[in-house]
């Protein structure tokens, strides 16, 4: 049987995210002095990658008991928002450098078509689950479960916006990080001598150091959630809530 066009396709699409995700199809990334240009970009991304991967991580073991751990899920997914915003900007500023059709970046060429797909959702989805987060936190328990939607027997609150985000951004993560973990552990350490490595540097821990006070701001703030969790609704509840 003669292989269809749209099936070579499909398959060599898979093939070049198989490629990258063993390493097998690193980008030339042109490396340019002060900032390193595409390859200091890339060195950048991936470093934010790994310290994303650790607090995702770390965060994902909160998920196993958020009535138990709730301060730990606030003060980790506190954590996360400063680093997703600077991996955002640095994946966002290559997007738009490639698109305006900037030597450098058209040089080093796009990711595979495949993750470039993703990538929106990836962000979208990161941005809605630690937004929605922040946004419970500082509602406050109460206000959290009051109807955002509630349409023909459908009723969406901000507890369950941020449950049902978290089963979306879990499936399409678990695809990012297994396209791009050895890639970005490859990148952190061949590229140490790319230029621009003070300023990735300052980077890096500036994100840390305001992810460190915005955990400390949110930790302070979520007092309404320490003796029930996230999974617990009902009348009852919103009705003694409302008494106190």
């Amino acid at each position: 049987m003669v292989e269809s066009v749209p099936d070579r396709g499909y398959r060599a699409a898979t093939r070049d995210v198989v490629d990258t995700a063993l390493g097998r199809n690193e980008r030339p990334d042109p490396v340019r002095p002060v900032s390193g240009g595409p390859a200091g970009n890339a060195a950048l991304t991936a470093w934010l990658g790994l310290v994303l991967l650790v607090l995702f991580f770390l965060e994902g073991l909160t998920v196993l008991d958020v009535r138990g751990l709730i301060t730990w899920h606030v003060a980790l997914g506190a954590l996360l928002v400063p680093p997703v915003l600077a991996k955002t900007a640095t994946t966002g500023w290559r997007v738009v450098r490639y698109y305006a059709r900037q030597r450098d970046y058209q040089e080093a060429g796009p990711p595979p078509l495949l993750l470039r797909l993703l990538g929106p959702l990836v962000v979208l989805t990161s941005l809605v689950l630690l937004g929605s987060g922040v946004v419970l936190v500082l509602l406050g328990e109460e206000s959290s479960r009051l109807a955002l939607v509630d349409l023909a027997g459908v009723r969406v609150d901000w507890v369950g916006l941020h449950q049902g985000v978290f089963f979306v951004w879990f499936a399409v993560m678990t695809v990012h990080v297994l396209a791009r973990v050895l890639p970005a552990f490859t990148l952190a350490v061949r590229r140490h001598g790319v230029p621009g490595g003070v300023l990735r540097g300052a980077v890096v821990t500036v994100s840390l150091v305001l992810a460190v006070g915005t955990a400390v701001w949110l930790v302070g703030a979520e007092g309404s959630w320490r003796h029930r969790g996230f999974d617990d609704r009902g009348d009852d509840h919103v009705g003694t809530a409302r008494a106190r």
